[in-house]
């Protein structure tokens, strides 16, 4: 079922609204047309009766012209009714009869339509003129310019008074019917300020229009997109409160226990219990800031670029003195550069957390080794030792860096990972390693950051 647009509803009711109105001011247009007809007609009627009424035995009776019989209507009986003045001349010149209130013009032979200034002070009168058909009488009539154009003006303020009335009555229509062919987009604003973010509840309005299909599914991706992401860091903070809960319990115990223990030897052994203890729950803030640091890094850092090969190379050297202490043996294969586009702190944060998971939970003697393969875009770390669970008290004092481990290694390489839209997985080891852990990059990281 093809879905209509809100370019067409809004288009459809605007066009309706202006349909209306100019259908409506048509009609009142033609019925003002039709009324005026009537009334001009009306108004020559009665001045043809006027002038009539002043006609007798071949001539105009004077005095006539502004007196009515008892009874009767004035002769003045219509707002369209002109006052218009005749005179009759023979072909001498002389005037045969004459009726109304205009001045008497000049004899002439000349015929038509004329504006001519007649009486004292002079004022325009419109005339027209015409002989018989023997030429032997002249009639003219004339009329005053002043009432003609009063005239004018009252049928010109009937014409367009409807249109002093268009643009309000134009703008009061059109502002509903945008209004109304609107009302799609209300709906769904509504909706989206009646949406709960912390809560996964998308849209429930199915859009009726086009345009809002896509703008329905973005807003719905990142409900659903922000709540998996909600769920996941409270997910890891409950994580953080756990273990760090462990560590500050044991410090509470060594604590007291330092306090009631009278042998110096305990002393001692209590104290070196102590330093652990704190120390592992300073590493998990110290995972709980990287943490915070990589969600803003996200937002707000831009990528840079850099070679993934140079960053391993510092790291690897920062891990040598510890993996010597440790009995491990600490290696790097990078065949050649590896330039990319990413955070060279959050990478280092990332490849830290693998190198030291792999040092910590293996046993002396281990083989660990960072690979790096710029052609297939990868980073792996392999050992080949399986890996050994410990307890959080090492077998011996010298062993207390190795003993910090949280298991929450993985979890922060899997978000930096994600933050550079690459995949962090547990894989095949090659030959001659037991265990692998690989982050391998997409083909153009930078388009992550764009």
């Amino acid at each position: 079922m093809r879905q209509h647009t809100l370019t067409g509803h809004l288009l459809a009711w605007t066009l309706g609204a202006l349909v209306l109105v100019w259908a409506t001011f048509i009609a009142a247009g033609y019925y003002a047309g039709l009324h005026e007809s009537d009334e001009l007609t009306d108004g020559h009627l009665a001045s043809v009766a006027s002038l009539l009424l002043a006609y007798s035995d071949g001539e105009f009776a004077p005095g006539r012209q502004n007196v009515a019989p008892q009874g009767t209507l004035e002769l003045k009986a219509h707002d369209y009714q002109q006052s218009m003045s005749v005179v009759v001349w023979d072909a001498a010149g002389r005037v045969l009869t004459r009726t109304g209130t205009a001045p008497l013009p000049m004899f002439g032979p000349s015929d038509g339509f004329a504006t001519l200034r007649l009486g004292q002070p002079s004022t325009a009168w419109r005339v027209f003129s015409r002989w018989n058909d023997g030429h032997t009488r002249k009639v003219m009539v004339l009329l005053s310019v002043l009432e003609r154009d009063d005239l004018a003006e009252d049928i010109a303020e009937q014409i367009t008074e409807p249109g002093l009335w268009l643009l309000p009555v134009v703008a009061v229509v059109l502002g509903l019917a945008i209004r109304r062919g609107l009302r799609p987009l209300y709906q769904l604003s509504g909706e989206i300020n009646a949406l709960d973010i912390h809560r996964a509840q998308p849209i429930t309005v199915q859009p009726s229009h086009e345009e809002f299909r896509a703008t329905v599914l973005a807003i719905n991706t990142l409900v659903e997109r922000y709540h998996a992401a909600l769920t996941r860091e409270r997910a890891l903070a409950n994580e953080f409160a756990h273990e760090l809960r462990t560590p500050l319990a044991a410090i509470t115990l060594q604590a007291r226990a330092l306090r009631d223990s009278p042998e110096a030897a305990a002393r001692e052994g209590i104290l070196v219990q102590l330093e652990r203890d704190a120390l592992r729950a300073g590493e998990v803030l110290s995972h709980l800031l990287a943490l915070a640091r990589a969600s803003r890094d996200e937002l707000a850092v831009s990528a840079q670029a850099l070679d993934l090969s140079e960053l391993v190379r510092g790291v690897v050297g920062e891990f040598a003195q510890m993996a010597y202490q440790s009995g491990h043996e600490l290696g790097l294969a990078s065949p050649a550069p590896f330039p990319m586009q990413g955070h060279p702190v959050l990478l280092e944060l990332a490849l830290r957390n693998l190198v030291e998971n792999a040092l910590s939970h293996t046993s002396a003697g281990t083989c660990v080794q960072v690979q790096l393969d710029p052609r297939a875009r990868w980073l792996q770390v392999c050992d080949n030792a399986q890996q050994t669970a410990r307890q959080n008290t090492p077998a011996a004092a010298g062993d207390g860096v190795r003993a910090l481990r949280l298991g929450l290694g993985h979890r922060v390489v899997e978000k930096i990972a994600a933050i550079h839209s690459a995949r962090f997985e547990q894989v095949v080891p090659p030959p001659g390693f037991t265990t692998c852990y690989r982050v391998t990059f997409a083909a153009s990281v930078s388009r992550a950051f764009r």
